[in-house]
């Protein structure tokens, strides 16, 4: 068990096998143990896995950031720094593919390629917080969420989701922007991945990845017709097929 110091606080890391170097970046109420099931599809790479500040095995915070994406990709570049990698690829989820993003507009240097799944672009969609508040309030009415929510993040997860419930609110109220630059600037390859039926992104996803890669130069996208949140989870073999060609491309 791995972990290194952010702002007087330990974070959790492991690093896995050998290859071309992939960083799993969770996403909000979660923690790497989400990709430990996946693992087996991308055996051929150096799997990093992270546990953001607040989550799983990482010590806790008594809130979590306004700008919460952004503080964790502060916490990436650390880890990066820390390990002395190559530059990485990174393959972030739901939030973490804000949170990929926000590492590679900030230091480029770091990164070889970005996977960006499951997410809703440049903007939250219009329903977000009223979604948002749905959502959570049924966790607790969900015996099989609440399982997967102890199994993933820990015995505190009910803290631990109210403090992301009440970061998302104030950021949906701030109208903070949700990246640390233009995304038009950014300067490595990218791959835009969801699943056309998700339930919890925008309706015209599709849209949005399109005009995304017209705005970012080296960018593609890869929708499934099926499947729901996150793509990599529920079209995990397709996703990891498309996933390793692009990142041996």
């Amino acid at each position: 068990m791995s972990f290194f110091n952010y702002q007087g606080k330990k974070i959790y890391y492991t690093i896995i096998g050998e290859g071309e170097p992939l960083v799993f970046l969770h996403g909000n109420t979660s923690s790497s143990k989400l990709f430990e099931p996946l693992l087996p599809l991308y055996k051929g790479n150096q799997v990093i896995l992270i546990d953001f500040l607040g989550y799983g095995q990482s010590d806790r915070v008594e809130s979590f950031p306004t700008e919460l994406w952004k503080d964790e990709a502060q916490q990436v570049i650390s880890l990066l720094d820390f390990c002395q990698l190559p530059p990485v690829n990174l393959l972030g989820t739901s939030g973490g593919a804000w949170v990929a993003l926000n590492v590679a507009l900030t230091r480029s240097d770091l990164v070889a390629k970005v996977v960006a799944d499951s997410f809703d672009g440049r903007t939250l969609h219009s329903g977000f917080r009223e979604s948002l508040v749905t959502e959570r309030t049924m966790v607790t009415a969900n015996p099989e969420t609440r399982i997967f929510y102890e199994w993933c993040i820990g015995k505190d997860w009910e803290q631990v989701v109210a403090r992301d419930t009440d970061s998302l609110l104030r950021l949906i109220d701030a109208r903070s922007e949700l990246f640390s630059k233009p995304l038009e600037t950014l300067e490595v390859p990218l791959l835009l991945l969801g699943s056309k039926e998700d339930p919890l992104l925008r309706k015209d996803l599709e849209t949005e990845y399109q005009a995304i890669t017209k705005a970012c130069k080296n960018s593609i996208c890869h929708l499934f017709e099926h499947g729901g949140h996150p793509a990599i989870g529920t079209n995990a073999q397709a996703a990891a097929k498309v996933i390793t060609c692009f990142i041996e491309s």
